[in-house]
């Protein structure tokens, strides 16, 4: 039984850790908190499943809370110019529903499943050594440990990060009591788009008290929303919020009369440098550890992609793996593992992120068409579900031209 380790314990490295145990590997987790600390703990992120990656947790029996979790199929999304102002507005489609489940409730729900299956897990943190250590006692390592000290080990990669600085401040808030401006319909995601300002995006979501909505300000650093950087606890940072709806979106601010926290953690505020890094890391004595998930390739979340191409990684390492058999986890098999699920689907998730940032006039054509199109905003929609496609239409004006000279 080959020995197999994974470092990290976020949505890369339990899926591939859960994967490799019901394969028959012998696994050991390195987690930095116990499932207990977990759901105590501050809200991870804004996590989005589109339909593509729900199917494969699906698969892997891990999708656990699609019984509790609001199902959404569509997107309601609108252009402000000026602040207050719709200028355009149109519902994107999604051909599968998607999901949000708090990282609190998911992970900690899955380190128990880990445990309860048989899994060894060690509840530490790992440093340089520390990892040294695994790596030596293992014959594959792979370290999901998202940033810190383990993913500086991993070299940037130039080439592949033509961002040198975060492109948005990101604040977010989870909360009860939001109100819909469709009662009667389905579940539906928000976002508007405050040209030289931000985004802003609503997600329905299931968290530790139950159901409740995801409010994420995507902030231009400098420009008028980004006005978090002291770190408000939830009670004023909803405050805060619903003073920048009232400025730029009165009719959603309408929808938060009656909103509260959902707890006193449930609020974050940072910012993220996209950055792709090369997926060995070389250590002491000729060892090697393999990068996955945030580690090696991290998003702006304006696209959603991160624990999208998240799953797709650990899908794509854990048949790598299975069909390696016997033979020794080199290098250069870690490199050729990485380069597989790069280009057929995590840079793909890249540059339909980095455009996003950029909003290049091409783009802005897509979302005018959208308004007067269904099937363009139909298939933006599933863009965003499953970014290959943007490489076949939105990459280029000249494909943008091309696809709706077709319609």
């Amino acid at each position: 039984m080959r020995r197999i380790a994974v470092v990290g314990a976020g949505q890369a490295g339990l899926h591939l850790a859960l994967g490799l145990l019901a394969a028959g590997y012998q696994v050991t987790l390195v987690a930095a908190r116990t499932p207990q600390q977990v759901r105590g703990g501050r809200v991870l992120s804004t996590q989005a499943m589109f339909g593509p990656a729900l199917r494969i947790e699906r698969a892997a029996g891990l999708d656990l809370w699609a019984d509790r979790a609001p199902a959404v199929r569509s997107v309601s999304a609108k252009l402000v110019a000026p602040p207050g102002v719709q200028a355009l507005s149109y519902t994107m489609t999604l051909d599968e529903p998607a999901q949000s489940v708090d990282q609190r409730v998911k992970m900690a729900g899955w380190l128990e499943l880990f445990g309860e299956r048989g899994g060894r897990i060690e509840y530490r943190t790992v440093d340089r050594a520390g990892l040294q250590r695994i790596v030596e006692q293992h014959e594959l390592t792979v370290v999901a440990a998202g940033g810190g000290e383990l993913a500086e080990l991993f070299v940037r990669h130039a080439q592949r990060s033509p961002q040198q600085q975060p492109q948005r401040t990101l604040c977010c808030l989870y909360a009860h009591g939001v109100a819909s401006p469709t009662p009667a319909a389905e579940p539906r995601a928000r976002m508007h788009a405050i040209p030289q300002a931000g985004e802003l995006y609503l997600q329905p979501a299931l968290t530790l008290s139950g159901r409740c909505d995801i409010l994420l300000w995507e902030a231009v650093p400098g420009g008028p929303l980004d006005c978090f950087a002291d770190r408000p606890g939830p009670v004023e940072q909803l405050a805060r919020m619903r003073g920048l709806l009232r400025d730029y979106l009165p009719w959603e601010d309408e929808l938060w009369a009656e909103a509260e926290p959902t707890d006193a953690l449930g609020n974050l505020y940072g910012a993220v440098t996209p950055i792709v890094r090369y997926p060995v890391a070389r250590l002491d004595g000729g060892c090697h550890a393999l990068g996955i998930g945030d580690t090696v390739v991290i998003n702006d979340p304006i696209t959603g992609q991160g624990s999208n191409n998240a799953t797709r990684a650990a899908a794509r390492y854990l048949r790598a793996i299975i069909e390696h058999g016997d033979a020794a986890f080199t290098a250069d098999w870690m490199r050729q593992t990485f380069d597989r699920h790069w280009y057929e689907e995590a840079r793909h998730s890249v540059d339909f992120t980095t455009t996003m940032l950029a909003m290049p006039e091409h783009l802005q054509r897509v979302f005018g068409a959208a308004a007067e199109q269904p099937q363009v905003a139909r298939r933006l929609a599933n863009t965003y579900a499953e970014p290959s496609d943007y490489a076949a239409w939105l990459a280029t004006p000249e494909l943008v031209d091309a696809y709706l000279a077709s319609l």
